[in-house]
């Protein structure tokens, strides 16, 4: 009698369970399903626990935050921000932008299709300068903007972002876009003191960055650029009676080895435009007094997953963008 009534409560609890598991969803499968079905990313980390010597950050481990405004102390290699600034990503490139007095933009080139953001530059993942399985930072900044950063271009030379009073980051990661939003408030610029918002988009597909601009006045000088290599030339296209164009490199220029291929592009609306001009450090685009100024950049690296190897591939592929642009006004 025992045994029966032992075997019948056993079978209650089992099926009980197995109606349990049915009706409840997993909290930890679902967020490994979460992940799954993520196409973009963007981040921000700092590091907490810590302290402040001077302008380095010393101790402490790294937490995402979604919000973040920027310390005093932080400068250029501070340790204090994880690979030294926001990052965002797809499938095919990521990018990160130094928040310090530099504000150029680096690339992330990768081998694999899935995001890595999250695993990179933390203490047990090894340096981003050097190639892993995922990829590297493949980019030599230098004194330029990178690809697709921004500043005021006075008197022959870009003004960078050394006199700010504020900056300020937003994270947004949603199912069809991820955002980096950076306000600066108090940017001296020159003869210019103005607040300016800056917005980063990326998409689940292809290797491009959306930015808008939006100064707080209406002044010249505004500028976007690629950075400038030896014998690397610049390619410069617009559509004859249409709103767009581009500037484009492609060839040796990265910091993966002396034949590695990249190809970087900036496209614009020449109605938001007033010039293009040669930078000590950057092939530029210089901006119109204006509320507004939206621009795309895009970075093609040849180790990319399935990606572009050539230069007759590069210039089919940002021309064809180009007569998307004219067609639809957006990419």
């Amino acid at each position: 009698m025992n045994k029966i009534f032992i075997l019948g409560f056993l079978s209650v609890l089992i099926l009980s369970s197995c109606n349990y598991n049915k009706g409840q969803k997993n909290p930890e499968k679902e967020e490994v399903q979460v992940k799954k079905q993520r196409k973009t990313f963007s981040e921000i980390s700092i590091k907490e626990g810590g302290k402040w010597v001077g302008n380095e950050y010393v101790g402490g481990t790294f937490k995402n935050v979604i919000e973040l405004k920027v310390p005093d102390s932080h400068t250029d290699h501070s340790g204090y921000i994880r690979y030294e600034g926001p990052g965002w990503e797809n499938s095919q490139v990521g990018f990160r932008l130094y928040l310090d007095w530099r504000n150029a933009i680096d690339i992330f080139g990768k081998k694999v299709d899935t995001l890595v953001l999250a695993n990179v530059g933390h203490p047990y993942s090894g340096s981003y300068h050097e190639e892993a399985p995922w990829g590297l930072d493949i980019l030599k900044a230098g004194k330029s903007l990178g690809i697709g950063g921004f500043g005021r271009y006075v008197n022959d030379s870009v003004i960078h972002f050394r006199e700010v009073e504020n900056t300020s980051v937003k994270i947004n990661n949603s199912e069809t876009s991820s955002e980096v939003e950076i306000e600066y408030s108090g940017w001296i610029a020159g003869d210019e003191t103005i607040d300016l918002l800056a917005v980063f988009s990326i998409y689940p597909k292809d290797r491009f960055t959306k930015v808008e601009l939006s100064p707080s006045s209406k002044i010249s000088g505004l500028s976007t650029g690629i950075v400038k290599f030896e014998d690397i030339p610049l390619w410069q296209k617009e559509t004859e009676d249409g709103n767009w164009g581009y500037i484009a490199s492609y060839g040796n220029q990265t910091l993966a080895g002396d034949d590695d291929k990249l190809g970087m592009a900036i496209f614009y609306n020449k109605s938001e435009v007033a010039e293009t001009v040669e930078g000590p450090h950057d092939h530029l685009v210089l901006f119109s007094p204006g509320e507004r100024s939206t621009y795309y950049f895009l970075a093609a690296w040849e180790q990319e997953k399935n990606g572009i190897t050539s230069k007759e591939e590069f210039l089919k592929d940002i021309n064809a963008k180009l007569q998307r642009l004219e067609k639809e006004g957006e990419l």
